[in-house]
């Protein structure tokens, strides 16, 4: 979560997020799960119905339910960062799909020791099993004929990326709509995350949509104009 004014806890976010939309050559459905109502995106080629799961927080059989609706193969999962309202159903959707399960090396430490007290709270497990391997800064990763490039973008946590790809940017928690990822929890830097915003996000195009790890989506140069934390 982040500093925001679209608060995780009751804000209506349905007809903002469970509408399936076609961003140019992307097919993109968008699930708020968990108690933190997290953004879980299934994102897919509509030529090849290839697919990738983007930080699977939670209700794993609904996750699932949107690819088998989608006719989708699984190439990926992903976490944009470790924190557990990002990471708590990694392990189901990994079963069922047979996908590998990606993440930063720097937020390994968040699967290996989940807070149990959230874990409990959450209705998480109490542990993760480990990435099946890192991506790094500017690796591209294949989905039929579309490309998306893993953007590091540290602040929120160290090891926080973002996804770019068919004129759209997953950000995780590192930029909101009017919001921007909150820096006071372990491994946060605020200098870190404004330099991740303005030197990663901020240099994309403008019309570029960005789908956030909560909250409705927003594009580039709208928070370039009008984000106040920036």
């Amino acid at each position: 979560m982040g500093l925001s004014p679209h608060l995780a806890f009751g804000y209506n976010i349905v007809s903002a997020l469970k509408n399936l939309e076609v961003a140019g050559t992307v097919i993109i459905r968008s699930l708020p799960v968990g108690a933190l109502e997290t953004n879980c995106y299934v994102v897919g080629s509509p030529e090849t119905k290839e697919g990738l799961v983007i930080d699977p927080a939670a209700e794993p059989d609904r996750i699932l339910a949107e690819v088998k609706s989608l006719g989708l193969r699984i190439r990926y999962i992903i976490d944009t960062h470790g924190h557990l309202d990002h990471i708590g159903a990694n392990d189901a959707v990994r079963r069922a799909t047979g996908a590998p399960l990606l993440l930063h090396a720097a937020d390994a430490p968040f699967l290996a020791r989940p807070d149990p007290m959230l874990s409990r709270w959450m209705g998480a497990p109490s542990r993760f099993d480990p990435p099946d391997r890192f991506v790094t800064d500017g690796e591209q990763l294949a989905l039929g004929p579309l490309t998306f490039v893993v953007l590091h973008t540290p602040g929120h946590t160290p090891g926080g990326i973002s996804l770019y790809g068919g004129g759209v940017v997953f950000s995780g928690d590192a930029l909101f709509n009017q919001g921007v990822g909150r820096t006071d929890l372990p491994g946060g830097d605020w200098q870190q995350l404004l330099t991740s915003i303005k030197q990663k996000l901020f240099t994309l195009p403008d019309d570029t949509v960005v789908y956030p790890g909560h909250g409705p989506s927003t594009t580039i140069g709208a928070e370039k104009r009008g984000n106040p934390y920036v």
